[in-house]
């Protein structure tokens, strides 16, 4: 079934994700005391207790891969498509990147229910997406008040309603589901360029907050859309794309 998909009917995605606050201090008490409750698991010390400062310190490390106490800062997108003068195939890239947040998954949203609005005909995909990418974005717009998009509207469905969704994590797994294969060592082992050569997750909340620089979020963000459809190509059987094949939505 991988090989009849159409790549251009695909939507490649990644998102990037940091604290909600600067820091654990700048919380709201209510929001202090419940990540009291959910350091120890986030932090895998269960029934330990923890200091403020450890408090902090958890929040700092852990605090943006949980939706509820975290926020999306950037969602990159990758569209292929085939050139009609040379007939090879191309990737655009594109950002949505905002400190507002809500505008951020307004954008996006309109941009899904514009041009990726088909469950029956067009795919998203991305890397571990349905155990990060997905729920994260959903539950974020449901705590922004704002409606799902149809390629995200998957509450109750069943698991045969969500085939739209490709996760080439979950596509490497052949069954094995004992461990996570991250997307650089799947990079190595296809032998295309690794996305990880400037920051990597774990610097990205401290990018945001204490650089500003959403720019270099944004670009490394659209690495890993990159990484992910040359992926899913080789997972096709098909060849990489290069260099000059490669656009950028703001050039």
């Amino acid at each position: 079934m991988l090989e009849q998909i159409d790549v251009t009917k695909v939507l490649f995605l990644d998102i990037e994700t940091v604290s909600g606050s600067p820091s654990y201090a700048e919380m709201d008490e209510t929001m202090q005391g419940l990540w009291g409750y959910k350091a120890p698991s986030a932090t895998r010390r269960y029934g330990e207790e923890f200091t403020e400062e450890e408090l902090a310190d958890a929040y700092t490390e852990k605090a943006g891969i949980f939706a509820e106490f975290g926020k999306i800062v950037c969602i990159s997108v990758g569209f292929v498509f085939r050139d009609k003068s040379d007939k090879r195939l191309r990737i655009r890239l594109k950002s949505f990147a905002d400190r507002d947040e809500k505008k951020l998954l307004q954008d996006f949203n309109t941009m899904l229910d514009q041009y990726y609005g088909d469950v029956q005909r067009q795919f998203i995909c991305g890397h571990n997406i349905k155990e990060f990418d997905v729920p994260y974005m959903c539950r974020r717009m449901v705590i922004n008040q704002l409606k799902l998009p149809r390629m995200l509207s998957i509450v109750g469905k069943k698991p045969w309603e969500l085939q739209h969704l490709l996760d080439t994590m979950t596509l490497w797994k052949f069954g094995d589901f004992k461990n996570y294969t991250s997307l650089k060592l799947l990079a190595g082992v296809f032998g295309f360029p690794t996305p990880k050569d400037d920051i990597d997750g774990s610097d990205v909340g401290r990018v945001f907050w204490e650089e500003d620089d959403l720019e270099r979020i944004a670009t490394y963000c659209e690495k890993d859309v990159l990484a992910t459809a040359q992926l899913f190509l080789r997972y096709q059987l098909k060849p990489l794309l290069e260099t000059d094949q490669v656009q950028y939505a703001d050039s």
